[in-house]
């Protein structure tokens, strides 16, 4: 049987990861691709300039095709920008055959009674995901097909997303002639990646410290419990960085990468780095370790703050699991533990085979995660197929066929 074909393209605010894998009947992922370059025309996960982002999405995608020898048709895109919202929603619908079984029919009925919810003009529909389904009152039940009952709730988690931020995406993507498969929520396609089953079990906060935004996931009860997008993340402690030590941006990110620590300085390493000097620049560690650490601090707090209870502890026993590139800065976990009085670790994606090096890193969380999205839900309807036209995906699929 011929492999699978899966593709993401992670847009972020500091780089494009494109990632090519092949399935096989098991479902194993095997990578066979990877391309990552720096990111251009994003500001805070949203397009501000298409063309300088076509063209990063162009190379990042063209990279990944040679490395791995096949063509990207379509892929799976994640989607991320303050202009996410989430809200929860009920739906009740009643068993009337005289059986009282039910049926997979009524659990699209009780899905479509929760999205009956008014969604202006101006957003749209991105991800409709049930929490949990309760028969004849009886809550907790994970998969009532089967069940006889009277009466057939659903609590679903709906995400809806700004539909000109959105339309600015897509357009990027299909205007280098790749279709989309399904746009994914970056915190859902990252715990995919990261999380165990018993994390989202028990209770988990997932917090994917990105570019230009920190991702939020908590889980409870093995489903999504609530989502958001925080708009600071590593560009706001490069630029503390850069503005408090007096360094140009790309320097300031060199030396946050090579050197930042959130942990109370040492006086080895600080003689290290006070005698490091590039361009010119002499640069305290101390002050530097003090910057990132405040700065990072504040991003926890905020993570924290997006919990809808104050007693998170009760909330989320499994902790806090950073990812993303701003998980790698040294003493994160540590930090992490202070402020939170829970179990904190990074998250690294693991599990993946064929050529995946260079992906054992918090900051491909997000690929990883699509990729990961993508093979699990390949059967199921993807919601953003609304945003193309039908016609314009069938007019490009046979335009394919005659090339």
């Amino acid at each position: 049987m011929k492999p699978r074909i899966i593709t993401s393209i992670d847009v972020g605010t500091t780089k494009v990861c494109t990632i090519i894998a092949d399935t096989d009947d098991s479902g194993n992922i095997r990578v066979a691709g990877v391309g990552i370059k720096p990111s251009a025309g994003l500001h805070k996960g949203l397009v501000v300039n298409i063309n300088d982002a076509r063209e990063a999405i162009r190379e990042s995608v063209r990279t990944a095709e040679q490395a791995s020898g096949y063509k990207v048709d379509s892929a799976y895109i994640g989607v991320t920008g303050r202009h996410v919202s989430s809200i929860n929603n009920r739906g009740v619908v009643a068993i009337t055959r005289n059986d009282r079984l039910v049926r997979t029919d009524d659990l699209k009925r009780v899905m479509n009674c929760a999205r009956s919810i008014k969604v202006p003009n101006d957003r749209k529909l991105l991800h409709i995901i049930p929490r949990g389904y309760a028969v004849d009152g009886q809550a907790g039940v994970k998969n009532p097909v089967g069940m006889h009952g009277f009466r057939l709730d659903v609590e679903a988690h709906i995400i809806t997303a700004a539909t000109t931020s959105i339309q600015n995406l897509i357009k990027c993507i299909r205007s280098i002639g790749v279709d989309i498969d399904d746009l994914i929520l970056e915190p859902l396609a990252s715990s995919e990646a990261i999380l165990s089953e018993d994390e989202k079990q028990v209770g988990v906060i997932l917090a994917d410290i990105g570019g230009g935004t920190t991702d939020i996931a908590v889980f409870r009860g093995g489903s999504i419990w609530h989502t958001s997008i925080l708009p600071v993340a590593g560009y706001q402690i490069t630029r503390d960085v850069s503005i408090g030590l007096g360094l140009p941006f790309d320097m300031a990110e060199e030396m946050k990468k090579r050197y930042g620590s959130v942990l109370p300085a040492y006086e080895s390493k600080m003689d290290a780095l006070n005698s490091l000097s590039e361009d010119g620049h002499g640069v305290s560690f101390q002050d530097m370790c003090d910057i990132i650490r405040a700065r990072v601090e504040e991003i926890i707090r905020l993570i924290l703050l997006e919990l809808p209870r104050a007693e998170y502890d009760a909330l989320v026993p499994a902790g806090v699991v950073f990812t993303g590139g701003g998980a790698n800065l040294s003493g994160i976990e540590t930090l992490g533990r202070e402020i939170t009085h829970l179990p904190v670790r990074v998250g690294v994606p693991t599990n993946l085979y064929g050529i995946s090096d260079s992906l054992q890193d918090p900051a491909y969380a997000t690929g990883v995660g699509l990729l990961m999205w993508g093979a699990k839900n390949a059967g199921a309807q993807a919601w953003s197929r609304s945003w193309g036209s039908g016609l314009k995906q069938i007019t490009r699929r046979l335009l394919r066929l005659f090339q």
